[in-house]
């Protein structure tokens, strides 16, 4: 159920943090690849080695520890994972997430993240019902923090009642239903990525610089989100997520049938970088120089996937979203183009070349709908495409 699902697991300072090692051996089996953070209380009752050994993955503990920030960065690794989940959440986690506090890794990779949160509170009955940590508790929900448990019980204090953090395969449960069971469940949505390869001859072709990044951060932010994601690629230069169905293809006319295939869909997303033409005639031979004359190329324009599906009367998405990659009046042209290819929301970005983002691992948007234009900052591709699935989850809800 969890199969591809990244989980940030932060491991709060408590005797609970026992259980947290057994939560880390059943979301594995259930498929997920979990990264472990350790506060400096938690080190007190399970060792770094031992959530390392059964997570295998490296275990992080330090925000100033300098490798860390060269390799990855606290930013980064807050944004990485589908979900973050703190098991045990303490009273002292719960009141620094309550109150936007960072003074710790821990506290900071929850103060940073662009991804939901799921909490185990786990604690001595009364600090539970302490009116402090229920006052946060109330912050935290109305700020979207998922919440499991707590269970009643007998308290390594020797109290009784509610405090005991939930069982691990009730919190495994819990992360199927916020990662399976999300907002976008039941909802099927395309999702186009990466270049397409033009052929002049069987050893070369028209392509364009797109590596196929931000497509496939949106397929993954979707999945997350609990859609069922078609993700139709290009010959990009990143890996295809895992957990969505991975189409593959070179050719814009090779696209246009898979997306074809793959109607219907609530939503489709053409975050693909279209070649505009192909080549009227491959060659079946390699073409040779004979100095005498250059080759002469016959174009034809290929098929423009995101106007065919957004102008079909039968089996048309519920929310069309197309992509404009623009060198020059970015939102001019992306406002003409939304209109022209009559889509829902035009997704448009400057890629001059001195900007870095053709390729690189930022993006700068400007998201145009009917109501105008809303210019988002320069963010990962990771955090524009965490911030669209939400938008694209709200349109369909």
């Amino acid at each position: 159920m969890l199969a591809g699902k990244r989980i940030l697991l932060i491991i709060g300072g408590g005797i609970a943090a026992f259980k947290s090692l057994d939560l880390i051996r059943r979301l594995r089996e259930h498929g997920a690849t979990v990264t472990p953070v350790l506060t400096k209380s938690a080190e007190e009752f399970v060792t770094p080695l031992s959530a390392s050994a059964l997570a295998a993955q490296k275990v992080y503990r330090d925000l100033f520890d300098l490798t860390d920030e060269a390799e990855m960065g606290h930013i980064e690794l807050s944004r990485a994972a589908d979900l973050v989940v703190v098991a045990p959440a303490t009273a002292d986690l719960m009141a620094k997430m309550a109150g936007g506090l960072a003074n710790d890794l821990a506290s900071t990779l929850l103060l940073a993240t662009d991804k939901r949160v799921l909490i185990a509170p786990a604690m001595n009955v009364r600090m539970w019902e302490h009116p402090a940590t229920q006052r946060n508790l109330g912050v935290l929900k109305e700020d979207g923090v998922l919440v499991v448990g707590p269970d009643e019980g007998d308290m390594a204090c020797g109290e009784y009642g509610p405090g005991r953090m939930s069982e691990p395969l009730a919190i495994v449960a819990a992360v199927e239903d916020a990662l399976v069971n999300g907002p976008l469940k039941g909802h099927h949505i395309v999702v186009t990525s990466g270049p397409t390869h033009e052929p002049i001859d069987p050893v070369r072709y028209i392509a364009n610089r797109s590596s196929g990044a931000q497509g496939t951060a949106i397929a993954r932010a979707l999945s997350a989100l609990g859609a069922k994601v078609s993700f139709i690629t290009g010959p990009a230069d990143v890996a295809p997520p895992d957990g969505v169905g991975v189409i593959k293809v070179q050719t814009a006319a090779q696209m246009a049938d898979a997306v074809e295939a793959a109607l219907p869909a609530d939503a489709a997303v053409f975050a693909a970088a279209v070649a505009d033409w192909r080549v009227k005639t491959a060659s079946d031979k390699k073409m040779k120089k004979d100095g005498k004359s250059l080759p002469k190329l016959d174009f034809a324009e290929n098929p423009d996937i995101l106007a065919g599906v957004a102008q079909r009367k039968k089996n048309r998405p519920q929310l069309v979203v197309g992509f404009a990659a623009e060198t020059d009046d970015v939102e001019a042209n992306a406002t003409a183009k939304r209109k022209r290819k009559g889509c829902d929301w035009i997704v448009a970005n400057d890629v001059r070349p001195e900007t870095g983002i053709m390729g690189g691992t930022e993006n700068a948007v400007t998201l145009i709908t009917k109501d105008g234009a809303d210019a988002w900052p320069r963010l990962s591709k990771d955090q524009v495409a965490a911030k669209l699935a939400a938008k694209i989850a709200e349109a369909l809800s």
